[in-house]
């Protein structure tokens, strides 16, 4: 597959990632604790959907000078012990707001660097989530953590196997030595390559790699040897995400050097080269900066019209209530979304006096559920039928999209999407372009600043 560089220029502007709709951006303080309880308690009604739990675990050794994620950089396992009484007396309170009967079908560790905790403490964590909600046990769960293989010892995966998981996602980011003292995150490609062959011979399901494009010092020589070596291992999945660099939002990012960044010519050309030898090498081309090997379940996913979008990116299971627990996680239950306190204080406070830590959210208005899943359906399956959403919502979408539908005008003249009477398909030139594309339906967008968000590109 080839990218269309003409077109990327042209719409290489900022917009969302969708992994929500609505955005971060329009959470507010308005939806409180007691908003999140009263939609908790709501799911349960019927047959109530089945459950996905993130926890996120905030601790680094070091800063990674290219995250954006919320960290703490601390060395002292103190910090750890006072963070797990609270996440455990989070999991007390959120358990008891659904219902028993609703499984777990996933869960998600992520950071932060969640292998910062040790064995013992995964596994009390684990054991405690077991202990206060119903997950799922079974051959087809889905329980995922993500890796920093600097943090590994040797039976380190063995012991994360025993505990249930069996999908990792490992921060690769780049393989060239200079780029890696240039973000302050140095591992060989023997270390990666280690874990691959324990993950394989201990039976995980999936292996991804996490890459970045755009980083200080990056050329398009330099990450396509970083490609080919990526190849050579045969992740099952691989996310390639464009570097933004906003050192006014993120601090560590200020220790990047500006003037070594790639420029937006060479951007394109990482992305484009990313984009060319991942589907050369056999990766499905999910969608923006997903790749996935044809048998892995997020193809399947692709193939069988289940693809979804979350705070994880690209995922399966779209069925399902998502749980966010810790310091800054985001849920997603029912028609609404929820953030807990992003300072560790406030996180705190608020759990040792007995309250959920949710700081703000929203709820969705029928308005929004609707742009919601026509951004969902473009964004994984590539097409949307305008007459089952006129049936499904009782709208005239000629008459209610009337402005969208002339701006997609402009996108089909360009070949991004085909359309016809009843219809939208993204083209295979569209495909790199699926936020644009999206942002047409997005009704909060103009009142936005273009500016907290990355671009596209």
């Amino acid at each position: 597959m080839k990218l269309d560089a003409t077109l990327i220029r042209r719409y290489d502007c900022h917009g969302p990632r969708y992994t929500s709709y609505p955005t971060a951006v329009q959470f507010h303080p308005g939806f409180d604790e007691q908003s999140y309880r009263r939609v908790a308690l709501l799911s349960n009604a019927g047959a109530s959907r089945p459950l996905s739990i993130y926890v996120h675990v905030p601790f680094c050794a070091k800063p990674c000078f290219y995250c954006g994620c919320n960290k703490i950089i601390t060395q002292n396992p103190v910090h750890a012990e006072q963070y797990l009484q609270r996440l455990q007396r989070e999991i007390e309170l959120q358990s008891a707001l659904f219902a028993r009967r609703r499984t777990a079908l996933q869960l998600h560790f992520g950071g932060g660097t969640p292998t910062y905790l040790t064995l013992g403490q995964l596994g009390a964590l684990v054991e405690h989530l077991g202990r206060h909600f119903a997950i799922d046990r079974s051959e087809q769960r889905e329980f995922s953590i993500e890796i920093d293989p600097r943090t590994l010892q040797a039976t380190s995966l063995a012991e994360l196997a025993k505990l249930g998981f069996n999908r990792l996602s490992l921060g690769v980011q780049d393989f060239d030595p200079r780029v890696q003292r240039a973000v302050n995150r140095i591992q060989s490609a023997e270390q990666i390559a280690e874990c691959m062959t324990q993950a394989r011979a201990l039976g995980y399901r999936s292996v991804s790699f996490d890459l970045i494009y755009g980083l200080p010092l990056q050329t398009t020589e330099s990450f396509g040897e970083t490609l080919d070596t990526v190849v050579r291992m045969r992740p099952d999945r691989i996310a390639a995400y464009g570097y933004a660099h906003m050192p006014r939002l993120f601090k560590a990012q200020r220790a990047i050097r500006a003037d070594q960044l790639p420029d937006a010519e060479t951007r394109l050309q990482l992305l484009a080269l990313t984009v060319e030898r991942l589907t050369d090498a056999g990766y499905v081309y999910i969608g923006m900066d997903h790749f996935a090997l044809p048998d892995d379940d997020l193809a399947r996913a692709m193939r069988d019209g289940s693809l979804h979008r979350n705070f994880q990116g690209y995922s399966t299971h779209g069925d399902c209530d998502l749980i966010g627990l810790g310091v800054s996680a985001i849920g997603a239950v029912g028609n609404s979304y929820s953030q807990n306190r992003k300072d560790l204080s406030g996180y705190y406070a608020a759990l040792d006096q007995g309250r959920l830590p949710v700081d703000r959210g929203i709820a969705l208005s029928m308005d929004d559920v609707l742009r919601r899943e026509i951004i969902q359906r473009l964004m994984c399956k590539g097409e949307l039928c305008m007459r089952e959403i006129e049936n499904r919502y009782a709208v005239e979408f000629d008459n209610y999209f009337a402005s969208e539908l002339v701006a997609l005008n402009g996108l089909a003249g360009d070949g991004l999407i085909a359309r016809d009477a009843n219809a939208i398909q993204v083209t295979e030139r569209g495909r790199a372009l699926l936020r644009t594309i999206a942002m047409v339906f997005d009704a909060y967008l103009p009142r936005s600043a273009s500016t907290q968000f990355s671009k596209v590109i």
